[in-house]
């Protein structure tokens, strides 16, 4: 049998960013490209909160791409980040994802390296009795761990493998820079974390979170219980780059009438669903804009959201061309009372493997990756909601925000 060219080969559908061949979420020769261009390429990739590694010493452990990564806090306080990768034999140095080491040693053959990168001590390195060893010309220098380049912002880690990224605040543009600050506006208390397994490629759930269009339709929850809809003010945003996105909505503003929402036209809102326990509902205006709905992505593979007084982070980790985990970190204030972080507690419930407005996006995502295998040719989707432009929208009736995402894959990847 002939084997079929990939979508690298034929290039991208003739009708631009309004199409995206199938190819991209199940080739694993482009999988592997991304690793080199996209995860190793000019862009600044999430690892972690400031306040996860407060003290000397502490560290977690975290991925850009399929690259294992260590960021810890060295002992001038300072944040650093390496791959975790032994520069002997290549054996990962931890395992644990989160502790505090005064040196990083591997089980292997124990190499040890300091909280900087630095290879500090090898077993055996004179040999035993006068015999074996290793060469006296040996240069501890030149055999340190790779690092990572890193930046912070508003405690929040981003690091990048390489020196052609520009400065996070250049890469964000002044407009995404801004809500990051908006959100990470003083000291952070991590509350818990979430990580399960999506049985699809990692694309597919970066759509899916830069995608207005399902919000409502997809998540019974949402339209049910007027968390967010199309009749809310709100809007879907573009960096000039259109590489990054938020999309916002102001819950006060809500009016049904005269829309699809009423009377049950939407199949997605069920205005008879009542809650048990209807604190989960429970409330405060957390920033003075009157947003209450907000996710922000920062390309390529981590979001930010605000829903309602749920905060946290979204890292999106690619595990291979079908298989990919997502990790929450749910996160509130140090000044935050008890009755706010109960809350908090309390909202949980609605993001996660379980979440109630985040199961179907873990379901949905699945049934895209199966439904195009066995296709014929080269079969692509349509983006075309609200045209083929790449840019902002006061309304949330648009695909243009995932249009920027591969407007932001095709200027890294070449296609």
């Amino acid at each position: 049998m002939d084997r079929k060219p990939s979508a690298i080969e034929t290039g991208w559908p003739e009708e631009g960013l309004t199409r995206v061949p199938y190819d991209v979420f199940d080739s694993g020769e482009i999988f592997e490209r991304e690793q080199e261009r996209l995860f190793r390429g000019p862009t600044w990739n999430y690892l972690g909160l400031e306040c996860e590694i407060p003290e000397p010493g502490d560290y977690k452990l975290n991925f850009i791409g399929t690259t294992p990564i260590i960021v810890c806090r060295n002992g001038e306080g300072e944040v650093r980040a390496f791959v975790n990768r032994c520069t002997h034999r290549g054996s990962l140095l931890c395992f644990r994802n989160r502790g505090n080491e005064k040196v990083f040693t591997c089980v292997y053959h124990n190499w040890s390296f300091d909280l900087d990168g630095n290879l500090k001590g090898i077993a055996f390195r004179r040999g035993v009795n006068g015999q074996g060893g290793m060469p006296k010309d040996f240069d501890e220098e030149k055999h340190g761990l790779e690092a990572v380049r890193v930046t912070t912002r508003g405690g929040v880690v981003f690091g990048t493998f390489s020196d052609d990224t520009p400065d996070l605040e250049e890469y964000l543009g002044p407009q995404m820079t801004g809500f990051i600050d908006r959100m990470f506006n003083r000291p952070l208390r991590v509350m818990g974390h979430y990580s399960h397994r999506l049985r699809n490629n990692w694309k597919l759930v970066m759509e899916n979170v830069r995608d207005p269009y399902h919000a409502s339709i997809l998540h019974l929850f949402f339209g049910s219980f007027g968390l967010s809809r199309h009749t809310m003010e709100g809007a879907a945003l573009l960096d000039d780059s259109a590489w990054h996105h938020i999309v916002y909505t102001k819950r006060a503003t809500d009016d049904i009438s005269g829309s699809e929402y009423e009377g049950g036209k939407l199949k997605s809102m069920k205005s008879n669903l009542s809650l048990a326990d209807p604190t989960l509902l429970d409330e405060w205006q957390e920033f003075d804009d009157g947003i209450t709905n907000m996710v922000q992505t920062v390309f390529p593979a981590v979001t930010f959201q605000q829903i309602t007084n749920c905060l946290g982070v979204r890292h999106l980790v690619p595990k291979g061309p079908d298989e990919a985990e997502m990790i929450w970190t749910l996160f509130g204030y140090e000044d935050d009372e008890d009755w706010q972080r109960e809350i908090r507690r309390t909202q949980a419930n609605l993001v996660g493997p379980a979440g109630l407005i985040s199961l179907e996006d873990g379901a949905v995502t699945n049934f895209v990756q199966r439904a195009i295998r066995g296709r014929e040719g080269h079969e692509a989707s349509v983006v075309e909601l609200g045209g083929d432009a790449v840019e902002s929208s006061a309304n949330r009736v648009t695909e243009a925000t995932v249009r920027g995402f591969w407007k932001g894959y095709r200027d890294v990847m070449g296609l």
